[in-house]
């Protein structure tokens, strides 16, 4: 007997309500402000087969990637029980992004039967590797980058596996800070499993699995309605990269699916900037919901008409031991590149380019009052680009990163070795058009330490954010490093030597403009006019603007 929709509805909402719930523990609970702060991470909950069926707050590319490691657990266990709680991080055991990214996943169990999972994943600050942070854009393999955790269990029928937590602790240089941001993971997941066993309880593991099979099928349903709403074809894009590699996809869309072809594109990097597919399929799943039904929740029948298509060994779909700790700026060029081939056909549904990089921003060295080692973490600000009839976003993290923050200054200064000097809106010429891009932002740094150390990797700095419509380019992402004998400007380095006083000024990009600047002084004036502030006669008089 099917369940009545209404109590669907209270199940499938109290799902939400409990991946929220999630998120707000974990939050409340982490050590470090990559997390508390930033709210790097994401939570969720999977059906038994570890489908996505509700999501909490944080990045969009996490949307995706908690499933994922679920369907890998399950495919490596047949010993999932009450009470355990399985860790992961290897993007080719089911930890998709990279090392840094620890997953924690728990079965949900009523009376016996493995009904959902919840999970999460959060960036921490340091899981050992050759370099502070854990990231070096000298890593040529994965070996390099940190502890590789391939989907085990932390927790085994509610006791801890100390072995385990000993060798995750033991192999990173702030021990303290990842295991407080374990044990926050920890309990955002069991504060999830405890609501979903009782919710499962009061409505009935049959009505509770219903609810979820019911949610992803509307899911799928409303993805098909405003697929075919999408203009019908295939569309390609080849873009040139800021080293010089070109990248390309071929989308096709037809009523029923959205085929995205990454294939022929260069092979993966002898370097870090690669990507694993899962990572890749994140991107292709963002934009996939941004253009089709960005204000609803995501679960798997969201994705169900989306298909990906890589190549093994490229560097959109890297071969095991590829370095891989770059791999955001490597997703943010997939996403874009769907984007923009895709703007110019559905203008009403995507702006022009943003700033699209995550530049990240790694400081660290040993803390001048504590003497011990501080690394901040740090995803930048930037503008985003026009629309037809509205001007960019300034100062908001990329689509990539999504609903996120940046620290305050005074976190920073309070737990770090560095001082904030400066924070304001970047005014470099870019990003000009009828409808402005919005602005980047200029944010310096100044070291306290004589022993510290840059790492950064930003993209979008020499092939700036597109514009449309004869708009002009955004000013392009970079960072200067500054000394008392000069400075030098950059957009990646790896373990840059700082000393005391130094500055490390970020400036990210501006968003690209939509149509032509000389239009936007009438436009200016339309709008004036339509407002009320003046009329028509006076438009005439005053601008020389003539109004039909």
């Amino acid at each position: 007997m099917a369940t009545d929709p209404i109590t669907l509805e209270i199940i499938q909402n109290s799902l939400q309500a409990a991946a929220d719930e999630m998120f707000a523990a974990m939050r409340k609970t982490a050590m470090s402000s990559i997390i508390y702060e930033v709210l790097d991470m994401g939570t969720g909950i999977t059906d038994a087969q570890g489908r996505i069926a509700s999501s909490g707050a944080g990045i969009p590319a996490f949307i995706g990637v908690l499933d994922k490691s679920v369907q890998f657990i399950l495919s490596k266990h047949d010993d999932v029980c009450p009470g355990d709680v399985f860790i992961t991080n290897d993007p080719w055991h089911g930890g998709v992004t990279h090392l840094n990214d620890l997953v924690l996943a728990m079965p949900v169990f009523l009376d016996g039967r493995l009904i959902a999972w919840t999970a999460n994943i959060a960036h921490n600050s340091d899981v050992g590797g050759m370099a502070p942070g854990s990231l070096s854009g000298l890593a040529t393999e994965i070996f390099q980058e940190g502890l590789r955790l391939p989907a085990v269990k932390l927790i085994r029928a509610g006791k801890t596996d100390q072995a385990v937590m000993d060798i995750i602790t033991i192999n990173s240089r702030m021990p303290d800070f990842l295991l407080g941001d374990v044990w926050a993971a920890i309990a955002a997941v069991r504060v999830g499993a405890k609501r979903l066993e009782a919710l499962a309880r009061k409505y009935g593991a049959d009505p509770f699995v219903e609810a979820m099979e019911s949610f992803m099928d509307f899911g799928e349903a409303a993805a098909k309605a405003e697929l075919a709403q999408l203009p019908k074809g295939t569309f390609e894009l080849s873009e040139e990269q800021d080293d010089g590699r070109i990248f390309n996809v071929k989308i096709t869309i037809s009523d029923e699916q959205l085929i995205v072809d990454l294939r022929d594109n260069p092979d993966q990097d002898p370097a870090c900037t690669n990507t694993s597919r899962d990572g890749t399929v994140v991107c292709a799943q963002m934009l996939f919901k941004a253009i089709i039904d960005p204000k609803s929740p995501a679960n798997d029948g969201s994705f169900r008409p989306l298909r990906v298509l890589t190549r093994e060994g490229s560097v959109f779909h890297a071969q095991e031991p590829a370095a891989i700790g770059f791999y955001f700026e490597t997703e943010v060029r997939v996403y874009d590149l769907i984007w923009r081939c895709l703007a110019p056909h559905i203008p009403q549904r995507l702006p022009v380019g943003h700033f699209s990089s995550i530049c990240g921003t790694f400081v660290g060295g040993i803390h001048p009052d504590t003497g011990r080692q501080y690394t901040i973490i740090e995803p930048q600000l930037g503008g985003w680009g026009a629309w037809n009839g509205r001007d960019g976003n300034s100062c908001i993290f990329s689509g990539f990163h999504g609903e996120t923050y940046n620290t305050p200054a005074e976190i920073s200064e309070a737990r770090n070795g560095l001082f904030v000097d400066r924070m304001e809106l970047n005014t470099e010429p870019g990003g000009e058009g009828q409808f402005n891009g919005g602005r980047g932002l200029v944010l310096e740094y100044r070291i306290r330490t004589e022993n510290g150390f840059l790492t950064a990797g930003y993209t979008r700095s020499r092939i700036k954010p597109w514009s449309l419509e004869q708009g002009e380019e955004g000013s392009g992402n970079y960072f200067e490093i500054i000394k008392p004998d000069g400075r030098e400007r950059a957009a990646f380095v790896s373990e840059y030597p700082l000393t005391t006083d130094d500055v490390v000024r970020i400036v990210t990009s501006s968003g690209a403009g939509f149509g032509n600047p000389r239009d936007r002084a009438r436009t200016a004036v339309l709008a004036d006019i339509k407002n009320g502030i003046i009329t028509p006669e006076r438009a005439r008089d005053i601008h020389g603007i003539e109004v039909d």
